[in-house]
């Protein structure tokens, strides 16, 4: 049998064991088997994530073996909250440099806006219409499964983190919190918002600069943020650590009921996705023109390449020379796709929102409309331009959940399952910038009138017959 195959069998073979370990306490004649069982399943499925070296894979092993060591094992795997608290800090250092390098760039690197008027200005009120549909569906699902309600979070930390009452704070209080007074007081103090905004302002004067005068401070800019994407894939590497230590301390202090709010929450996102591309991405395409069938055919190979990498990036060429060979003109690809991942994360934003409101219902924290709108308003604003790094919905979720006096203990909870999540949402925002150079193209009136590249034809696989 081939290698990869071999894994697969027996990483299947794995989880056919582990589930049937979890769900072996059902029958009184397999009770006593369970746990060898689900100790089986994870030894072969440790087996295929150390052959395949995949971090996926690792992360994947590490919640279901700190799940097991948290239901036989409470009082040891409490002790382990040390190693997710490691994770936590590394992942707050990221988050002040990171959003500020990647909304100057993508902001000051765009510089071209003002020359290219009328499509920056369509492309630009595309991407935030669309990302408020997103946002709009996250939160109607989360508030009609309410998948996080009943998840009681332990409460030495909710004592600490949660005011017993907060008082509302007036419209001018909101919005004079927004802008920062200083800098480095904004980064120390996680006011993320703020920082959002210095970089948005930041961006915008260099944007103002001649290309020769911004260059220089771009290309520094521009290097931070490489370094930041780069210090985290690095502490990346440490998730499985992490997401394992997380998980064995979640269900040792909370039980195994955990895993049901886990479940919910999962399917909750999927349907949430599949309700935008209903209500949101397809009403779009059928309102703007857009051939759906020839579309879909071109938009399925960087969806899979999504999906498989869990990156955004790693399908961006592809989907530039798909949509290229669809028939949108190349200057017309080079500008929206790339904006669009900046700034129309429609899938991150879907999550987020829907993340955000699981954490308070989980936290027992009872928002109103106006202040889940609020808070999923910031994560649309301190998420542009992470589109760049697996899990990085991770960084911004917890700069948020900080800044609004949530726990962070559901956010680990989240981070259980948040591979299988990351697929499918950075494949939409991979669909959602594809279809927004297709929408641009036809509303200029150039969709199919050049033709592509010779080149990008012969990198392209032949359609179908």
């Amino acid at each position: 049998m081939e290698p990869r195959l071999r894994r697969h069998a027996i990483a299947a073979a794995g989880i056919a064991l582990y589930c049937t370990g979890l769900l072996a306490p059902l029958s009184h004649a397999l009770g006593n088997i369970g746990p060898p069982l689900r100790m089986l399943g994870l030894l072969l499925l440790g087996w295929a994530a150390w052959r395949k070296r995949s971090l996926t894979g690792w992360i994947f092993w590490a919640m279901l073996a700190g799940g097991e060591l948290g239901a036989d094992a409470p009082a040891f795997a409490v002790s382990l909250r040390v190693f997710s608290d490691i994770f936590l800090r590394l992942i707050k250092t990221i988050v002040a440099p990171l959003i500020l390098g990647t909304l100057i760039t993508g902001i000051a690197a765009h510089g071209q806006m003002r020359s290219l008027g009328r499509m920056g200005l369509k492309a630009l009120v595309y991407f935030e219409v669309l990302t408020t549909i997103a946002m709009l569906v996250g939160l109607a699902a989360i508030n009609i499964t309410r998948a996080g309600v009943g998840l009681s979070v332990p409460q030495q930390r909710t004592a600490t983190n949660i005011p017993a009452a907060q008082a509302p704070l007036h419209w001018d209080e909101v919005l004079l919190h927004t802008f920062p007074e200083n800098i480095a007081k904004s980064v120390a103090d996680n006011q993320i918002l703020q920082v959002a905004v210095f970089a948005i302002l930041f961006g915008v004067a260099m944007g103002r600069l001649s290309a020769e005068s911004r260059a220089p401070l771009l290309r520094v800019i521009e290097s931070l943020t490489e370094t930041m994407f780069a210090f985290t894939n690095v502490v990346m590497y440490y998730a499985p650590v992490g997401v394992g230590a997380a998980m064995a301390y979640t269900v040792g202090q909370m039980g195994p009921g955990v895993l049901l709010h886990l479940g919910r929450l999962l399917l909750t996102l999927y349907a949430a996705l599949l309700a935008f591309g209903l209500v949101g991405l397809l009403p779009v395409a059928l309102i703007a023109g857009v051939p759906i069938r020839r579309f879909l055919r071109a938009v399925a190979e960087p969806a899979t390449i999504a999906f498989a990498t869990s990156t955004s990036e790693a399908a961006l060429p592809r989907a530039m020379e798909a949509m290229e060979a669809l028939g949108v003109p190349r200057r017309i690809v080079a500008f929206v796709i790339p904006a669009g991942y900046s700034f129309n994360l429609d899938g991150s934003t879907l999550y987020l929102a829907l993340a955000s409101v699981f954490v308070a219902q989980a936290a027992g924290v009872t928002m109103s409309w106006k202040q889940q709108m609020f808070m999923v308003a910031t994560l649309m604003l301190t998420s542009k331009g992470v589109a760049g790094v697996p899990r990085a919905t991770l960084i911004v979720l917890l700069a948020t959940v900080a800044m609004f006096h949530l726990p962070e203990e559901p956010i680990f909870v989240i981070l259980g399952i948040d591979a299988i999540m990351d697929m499918a949402r950075t494949s939409v925002n991979v669909v959602g910038n594809c279809l927004a150079s297709v929408v641009v193209a036809r509303w200029e009136g150039e969709f199919g009138v050049e033709a592509p590249a010779v080149e990008t034809l012969e990198a392209l696989p032949a359609p179908e017959v």
